[in-house]
């Protein structure tokens, strides 16, 4: 969430930076509703001064056995004054709240223009994209040729965009986990958590998916009590010191977790359909850095190394690109994704998003920390996927399927699953 007024104070500057995204800021508005708030505030501070002055006019003449009957209607009418104002402020305040809650990041400007994945850039490949002597096949056939992905069992359970892992598949999914995990917490320097799957509104706010995207959420609730299916990690990691203060020698802090994830995907319908690609749950790797705003890009930066790390272990071709300002997520000032090589569409996909949102998420949060003065001031949040289970499971098996239908694994899924390959009939191999 922005602060008014900064927004008010940057005027035709926050307005063009706004616009890059596609949001049109109304300034005139925000700069009304914030002259309304400080006028009546300023009015109740006033009134409270005349209730204050009259309370001691009214003890004065009871002293000297005056007649205050007067003072007394006077002070009834101070006080009703003061409940009047302090309703229209609230209302005030909610209308501003609401307002300065629907205004997305501000871009900065090293991402490029645009409003889609076309207008992404390239920042580097890695690896060599692998040739095949044979018709590359898809991680749907392999996964159900070799009987460790069903799909539709899974759409008999829960409907479509979901799906089983078995036997080995299961085991994969597992071993994907644990080892990105390992190399977080052993390598990165990441502290492993363990969080709710469930969380409330407010901490939804707090990362910026409620109230705009609430279509985009499972809810569920039991009598009065709501709570909604977290979409990723990122919420309750980042929401762990809403409300606190974090004293600076602590940051950055570097937080992952290993979670499912549940997303609507609405309108979405029509895209990625077939297979792993974009499903209601999925399971992922999330990785989230909190550190002084200041340090926030230099943090992005080993955030993305740390994501990449993951892909260069699994032998995976991949590249990173800088999205558009106006393709980022709603809290993001800047992002990278990364895309691996999936043949069977011979093209990379998005299997990581590492955002910096700056001060935006703290605000609403309210997770600050102290300057050098001691001075209490907002922290800057970061996130990124390291990785999603099953996007990295289909384009392990794409990337390194042979030509008799069976997957060499990757040598560093080895100790985890004690096999180095997947027959064609979804058994595991040593050779």
């Amino acid at each position: 969430m922005h602060d008014a007024r900064v927004l008010i104070d940057m005027g035709d500057e926050a307005v063009r930076r706004l616009a890059r995204r596609g949001y049109t800021l109304d300034l005139s508005s925000l700069e009304s509703l914030q002259s309304r708030r400080n006028q009546s505030i300023r009015t109740a501070d006033e009134l409270r001064a005349d209730s204050k002055r009259v309370a001691q006019e009214v003890q004065k003449a009871a002293k000297v056995g005056g007649d205050i009957s007067a003072l007394k209607e006077s002070a009834r009418k101070i006080k009703e004054q003061i409940r009047e104002v302090e309703a229209e402020q609230e209302q005030i305040q909610k209308e501003l709240r609401e307002l300065l809650l629907s205004i997305p990041n501000m871009p900065l400007d090293a991402a490029p223009d645009g409003d889609s994945e076309e207008f992404a850039v390239e920042v580097r490949r890695v690896g060599t994209a692998p040739a095949f002597a044979f018709e590359p096949r898809d991680h749907v056939d392999l996964g159900e040729t070799m009987g460790i992905l069903d799909f539709g069992r899974a759409t008999k359970l829960s409907g479509p965009r979901f799906s089983i892992a078995r036997g080995v598949g299961a085991a994969l999914e597992r071993a994907l986990a644990t080892l990105f995990l390992d190399l977080h917490t052993r390598r990165h320097g990441y502290v492993e958590h363990a969080v709710p799957f469930l969380v409330t509104r407010k901490t939804m706010t707090g990362t910026g998916q409620l109230p705009k995207f609430e279509e985009d959420l499972f809810a569920t609730g039991v009598a009065d009590r709501e709570l909604f299916l977290i979409p990723t990690a990122e919420v309750p990691l980042t929401n762990l010191y809403a409300d606190e203060i974090i004293p600076p020698a602590e940051l950055p802090l570097a937080l992952t977790a290993f979670t499912p994830c549940f997303r609507s995907e609405a309108g979405s319908y029509g895209r990625d359909t077939r297979g792993i690609l974009r499903q209601h749950q999925f399971s992922k790797v999330e990785m989230v850095r909190i550190c002084a705003a200041e340090e926030s890009q230099a943090e992005q930066e080993k955030m993305v190394a740390h994501a990449e790390a993951c892909l260069k272990e699994l032998d995976l071709a991949y590249r990173v690109m800088t999205l558009a300002a106006g393709d980022m997520g709603f809290s993001a000032q800047l992002t990278y994704d990364i895309e691996v090589w999936l043949p069977s569409q011979n093209t990379y996909r998005e299997i990581s998003s590492v955002s910096d949102c700056g001060t935006f998420q703290a605000r609403r949060a309210g997770i600050r920390t102290r300057d050098e003065r001691g001075k209490t001031v907002p922290v800057a949040t970061l996130n990124g996927s390291g990785l999603p289970i099953g996007r990295t499971l289909a384009a392990v098996l794409e990337q390194h399927q042979q030509q008799d239908g069976s997957v060499a694994l990757p040598q560093a899924l080895v100790p985890y699953l004690g096999f180095r390959r997947i027959q064609a009939d979804g058994t595991p191999s040593e050779a």
